[in-house]
């Protein structure tokens, strides 16, 4: 019982640590630029609800931690409200009306900024995230190393799509797709993306280049960290258990470390796609328990792998912020650049409903993904 509930707390703890950091990182980015631009920046949470603790720094910003840990937000002036409200009149019977703002407020609002200015400010949280990954799989490419297996066949397993395809041992695997493959890391990535759809690979076999075609079979795989998923699998291992990790200096640190958070990008887009097309079952999509197993999983299998997670839960949130959904960063981009076309912005009622219709469709996914979630455990 004990260990159950230290399992539990050491999830949770370690989930309540990954999505602080990302969200921070997320936010810092609207944070910086807004400061930037002379926006007065009036909180700063990781979190929503209820305020737990936090301090307020010389130029007025409220930075807090709040009782829900599922995300967080920077409130900016003006954000939302072109005119703050006055005094109640006592001739109306104590309505409020708007009031106009004065110069100084308008110059530290956000909505009084150019649209250049505000599309920068919302772009820059999932920029920032972007850039948290390259940072992150840059000083482990240039300190710890990049693992590095040879793309040569060591065994085929009987009756599966390698040996129905022709594959054999010793067969080195040039491209996939008209991808080259200069690790076995690569081809592990690239099959189970595929999904069970037809593969060229290209071989060399004695000194000799020979073109095959493959069809990955969909099947239940145990995961690194033990938990069991349907995925595809050409049914080939490496040669041998060589296995290196490979030290970059800081100019081929920089490019694959670029290229390693393109990868997972383009991997994530991939497999949106295959699950709108229906080709992928969308039990592959994930909430906040998912992570938060995850997150358990991967600290347990050291620090390094804990770091590299939040490196990838950094590129996924910043890719979901990008979904032209209102009420996400993509959504206020999807208005800026009708904006930018119609040469105005839509007005504060169609913006409103926008967000309801966001607002709407958010939690619907979250509420999705959250069944998916209990339905796997």
């Amino acid at each position: 019982m004990f260990e159950q509930i230290f399992g539990v707390s050491y999830t949770l703890l370690n989930f309540v640590i990954a999505l602080s950091v990302v969200v921070f990182v997320h936010e810092l980015g609207h944070f910086v630029v807004a400061r930037r631009n002379k926006v007065r920046c009036e909180s700063f949470s990781i979190g929503f609800g209820p305020e737990l603790f936090g301090y307020t720094d010389r130029q007025g910003t409220r930075w807090k931690f709040s009782v829900i840990p599922l995300g967080g937000y920077v409130r900016m002036f003006g954000e939302s409200d072109l005119a703050n409200p006055a005094p109640k009149n006592k001739e109306d019977g104590g309505a409020d009306s708007p009031r106009e703002l004065t110069l100084e407020e308008k110059a530290a609002s956000f909505k009084h900024k150019t649209l250049a200015q505000r599309a920068a400010i919302v772009f820059a949280g999932p920029a920032v995230n972007f850039l948290f990954a390259i940072v992150v799989f840059f000083l482990m490419f240039t300190t710890i190393g990049r693992p590095v297996t040879q793309p040569v066949i060591g065994s085929v397993l009987p009756d599966s799509a390698a040996a129905e395809a022709g594959l054999l041992v010793d067969d080195r695997i040039l491209t996939i797709d008209g991808q080259k493959i200069d690790r076995f890391e690569e081809l592990q990535r690239l099959v189970p993306l595929g999904h069970g759809a037809a593969m060229e690979i290209t071989v060399i076999r004695e000194d000799r280049e020979i073109s095959l075609t493959a069809f990955p079979r969909v099947s239940e795989d145990i995961d690194a960290f033990g938990n069991t998923q349907k995925r595809a699998l050409l049914g080939v291992t490496a040669s041998g258990n060589a296995r290196e990790m490979v030290r970059h200096n800081p100019i081929e640190g920089a490019v694959l470390a670029v290229s390693q958070t393109y990868s997972v990008i383009d991997s994530t887009f991939v497999a949106v796609g295959q699950i709108i097309s229906g080709k992928r079952g969308s039990e592959d999509l994930g909430g906040p328990i998912r992570i938060a197993k995850y997150s358990g999983q991967a600290a347990k299998s050291g620090w390094i792998n804990f770091i590299v997670f939040m490196a990838i839960l950094s590129i996924n949130l910043g890719i979901i912020n990008l979904f032209p959904v209102p009420l996400l960063d993509g959504g206020h981009l999807l208005f800026y650049a009708i904006e930018l076309i119609m040469g105005r912005p839509l007005s504060d009622n169609t913006q409103e409903w926008g967000l309801r219709l966001g607002f709407v469709l958010v939690v619907g996914l979250m509420v999705f993904v959250t069944w998916n979630d209990i339905a796997q455990l």
